[in-house]
């Protein structure tokens, strides 16, 4: 039992290390011109992997936590994005179990779905708010980079970090045999 917890704790560590990395990487000046193209948000991406994987590695409290810390250090409307990104996780881990043998293409699907959500409703905020914001292009080309890059995250999150899916017989549903 106490492996089992201390496991689970490293885990969670290793997505607030990783959700670090990936704001450290966000402030890094690497490149004083321009972008030409905007970065997807990685940040998004690999949390809602995770939440689909294994949800118990990125409670709620810690996904707020991390996002709320990313607004903050990139500057963006503190808690704004947080908010959507919790809502937008809280759905999927609810979507979770059902989505579980529908295979890549569905759960692709329905983190893309998610993640359009999630940027348009924050834009429209943003937009009622009279808060300045980028023009729709590149806030456009960045939502499809992001849900394009969620194959190659999903991929690293179960080959490198080990965030894979539950199984049946992980989550003590009964097999069915044909």
């Amino acid at each position: 039992m106490d492996r089992s917890v201390s496991y689970l704790w490293a885990k969670r560590g290793l997505y607030v290390a990783l959700a670090m990395f990936v704001v450290f990487l966000h402030l890094l000046p690497l490149d004083t011109k321009p972008d030409r193209l905007p970065f997807p948000d990685i940040l998004i991406t690999l949390t809602y992997a995770w939440v689909l994987r294994r949800s118990e590695y990125v409670p709620i409290l810690i996904i707020a936590f991390v996002m709320f810390m990313a607004d903050l250090l990139l500057q963006r409307p503190p808690g704004l994005l947080a908010a959507l990104v919790v809502l937008g996780a809280a759905y999927l881990r609810a979507a979770a179990p059902g989505m579980r043998d529908a295979g890549f293409i569905s759960e692709w699907t329905t983190v893309g779905a998610v993640i359009t959500v999630v940027f348009a409703l924050n834009r429209m905020i943003l937009a009622i708010l009279s808060v300045q914001q980028a023009t729709l292009g590149p806030v456009v080309v960045q939502v499809l980079m992001t849900i394009a890059i969620y194959p190659l995250i999903a991929l690293l999150s179960q080959s490198a970090f080990g965030v894979r899916r539950k199984s049946a017989a992980d989550s003590g549903m009964p097999r069915v045999r044909p």
